[in-house]
């Protein structure tokens, strides 16, 4: 039985990617570094704490706080401008929501983008937010989605990892989801995703249902 539809942000729900490539080709480029796009690519989907590292280590002589506060200003300040919201997504929110289907957003972004973008839905979709600020170990450990299951589980404790799905558009997302033992949903969006990495591949959101989530928890479930 689908009680819960887990979400990625990044990538998944909106396409704020290049808003995150942007900001940190800016941030190399104007300490005298060089930050090529599959640089860029490569860390899609990663916790941010791990991305800054990857940012000092091209040149950026900041600490790990203020690189990462710095990315989180600029790609919020975009997103004040323009939102790009994934095909599909929030029609699929406002089905879940009208069947009754919990969502919470696990993303590792920190709260105050996250809230953001929560706060520009049509309605109350998101149950709660796990940002990156809130876990001690990011994607691709499986942390963020294990607290939300815990999270899901305090005013429902019949509710397990088989109740869920998780719906993924990065290689760390993917590998933090299956390895929380949720049905993973990996929509490939800007990097390609592992034939072999344990999720089901739909190449959108677009058109999707309740009805379809339903179905491929019951299909995946039985095997």
């Amino acid at each position: 039985m689908l009680k819960a539809v887990l979400w990625d942000m990044d990538g998944t729900l909106v396409d704020t990617e290049p808003y995150w490539i942007a900001a940190e080709t800016e941030l190399v480029t104007s300490h005298g570094g060089h930050w090529g796009h599959e640089q860029a690519l490569s860390l899609v989907g990663k916790a941010l704490e791990d991305s800054a590292v990857v940012l000092q280590e091209a040149g950026v002589p900041w600490g790990i706080r203020e690189i990462v506060d710095h990315l989180t200003e600029r790609v919020i300040a975009q997103v004040r401008r323009e939102l790009p919201w994934r095909p599909g997504a929030r029609e699929l929110l406002a089905d879940l929501h009208g069947a009754g289907v919990r969502c919470a957003l696990v993303t590792m972004s920190e709260g105050p983008l996250a809230g953001e973008i929560a706060a520009s839905l049509p309605g109350p979709y998101f149950e709660f937010l796990v940002t990156g600020d809130q876990v001690s170990r990011g994607k691709p450990h499986p942390e963020p989605y294990l607290r939300a299951i815990e999270r899901l589980r305090a005013t429902d404790p019949s509710l397990g990892a088989g109740n869920c799905v998780a719906l993924e558009d990065s290689v760390p997302g993917v590998a933090s989801a299956v390895a929380a033992g949720l049905l993973t949903v990996g929509i490939a969006h800007h990097v390609p995703l592992d034939d072999d990495g344990g999720h089901v591949a739909w190449p959108t959101l677009a058109g999707r249902t309740t009805a379809d989530l339903r179905a491929l928890l019951s299909v995946e479930g039985g095997r």
